[in-house]
């Protein structure tokens, strides 16, 4: 039977792609066609090197400890090792500030990068965002989309390993599964790549998690990878979001439909 944690203390917001914690910083981060949504520059990619190797040592073995995270399905991803290499898209419920981390951890060796708020790189955590993979979706700038859009298809027809969280913000500890954009969909079809479904769920907190002030231990499962075989959008985001449910143990999502129409991801 899963666990569900008391999450009366979170404001969620009516609209459930919308965002509520607030960024407090802004860099003056310009997200224009000049914008490297991707840096390949030899002095970006080596701190990028230095923060996943201290990832690696320090941040996911304390993720045991923050979060309690366990992983299941791990095989999945070694089963499918050769469809994954050729390029390859995840998606998950986002429900933790760690949530990404242990995503790393449990595609480790594999490097993912993420799509991200803008609000995100721009704010006070940009940096670090950045450094672990964060792509902003640019805000209403047509070269900066277009510049964005050459970056995304670079890097999935390189063979490179895409997360997106298709809810489109952050919900902490929320028990349902919210509705998709249809970015997701869209990519999959566009770049003939596979989805590797992934979901969140709860476990009651031990010691370690009431000391840090979690509000529960995570899991997270890992289900077998999701082609694109013809499916209209829609179709293929109902798919994804019911084996998402599937994985997260969640019988009755409350939410129908399960996706929405904007094209923005995330909101």
């Amino acid at each position: 039977m899963n666990y569900y944690p008391n999450t009366d203390k979170y404001p969620y917001p009516e609209d459930t792609s919308m965002h509520y914690l607030k960024i407090k910083k802004d860099n003056g981060s310009v997200f224009d066609k000049n914008y490297p949504y991707i840096d390949n520059s030899k002095s970006f990619r080596f701190k990028m090197f230095f923060v996943r190797l201290l990832l690696r040592l320090i941040v996911f073995p304390l993720s045991r400890i923050k979060v309690g995270l366990k992983i299941e399905g791990r095989d999945i991803l070694k089963k499918n090792k050769e469809l994954i290499k050729k390029g390859c898209i995840t998606s998950s419920n986002h429900i933790h500030m760690w949530d990404y981390i242990c995503i790393m951890k449990a595609l480790r060796p594999m490097k993912p990068y993420t799509i991200v708020w803008s609000k995100n790189i721009s704010g006070e955590n940009g940096g670090l965002v950045r450094l672990v993979g964060g792509i902003p979706i640019p805000d209403d700038n047509m070269g900066g989309m277009i510049a964005y859009t050459k970056a995304i298809t670079k890097l999935l027809n390189d063979g490179g390993l895409l997360h997106i969280y298709s809810e489109g913000s952050m919900w902490e500890y929320y028990k349902y599964i919210r509705p998709f954009k249809l970015g997701m969909a869209s990519y999959a079809i566009k770049y003939n790549k596979p989805i590797i479904p992934m979901a969140f769920s709860y476990r009651k907190p031990g010691i370690f998690q009431k000391i840090l002030k979690q509000d529960a231990k995570l899991t997270l499962r890992i289900g077998d990878p999701i082609m694109p075989d013809g499916l209209t959008r829609e179709e293929l985001t109902i798919k994804v979001h019911q084996k998402i449910c599937e994985l997260a143990g969640i019988e009755n999502n409350i939410y129908e439909p399960i996706y929405n129409e904007s094209k923005k991801m995330p909101e």
